[in-house]
């Protein structure tokens, strides 16, 4: 299997995933916060937040998938290095806010690493297609 249907899988998994954490916490904000590692439900009603958080999803899941449906491979590869960010930025919010370490780094921080892998396995594949080999010189006549 080449690296590039690897890397088109990957991709995949990760957009259906992020996808479904999106619709989860718009469809169910409540029931979806469960095992995100903070340690306490808002005082008052917290779903618009929780909305708010599922919208970034579905978005984030969108743009990788609209990258691997028109085939823009090498923006596809910074897309995810850069998305790689808001897990990376749960992560530290549920730190900050006194949550579990288990589920900080081993839900937020371990996705973010492999977004970010992914990405860069996707750069790395399409940085080879845009290296051309030198031209051959041209003989120049005696």
């Amino acid at each position: 299997m080449s690296l590039k249907n690897v890397n088109t899988v990957l991709a995949t998994a990760c957009a259906l995933f992020v996808l479904y954490l999106g619709l989860s916490f718009v469809l169910a904000p409540v029931a979806s916060t469960q095992g995100v590692g903070l340690p306490n439900w808002p005082a008052r009603n917290g779903d618009g937040f929780l909305i708010m958080k599922g919208t970034r999803e579905l978005a984030m899941g969108l743009v990788i998938g609209v990258l691997l449906v028109t085939g823009h491979r090498r923006a596809l590869g910074w897309v995810l290095l850069m998305e790689a960010v808001a897990p990376f930025g749960d992560m530290i919010n549920v730190l900050a806010h006194q949550g579990p370490g288990a589920a900080a780094f081993g839900i937020h921080g371990l996705t973010s690493a492999v977004i970010a892998a992914i990405g860069l396995l996707t750069l790395r594949e399409t940085g080879k297609a845009h290296k051309a080999d030198a031209p051959a010189p041209v003989p120049q006549p005696a």
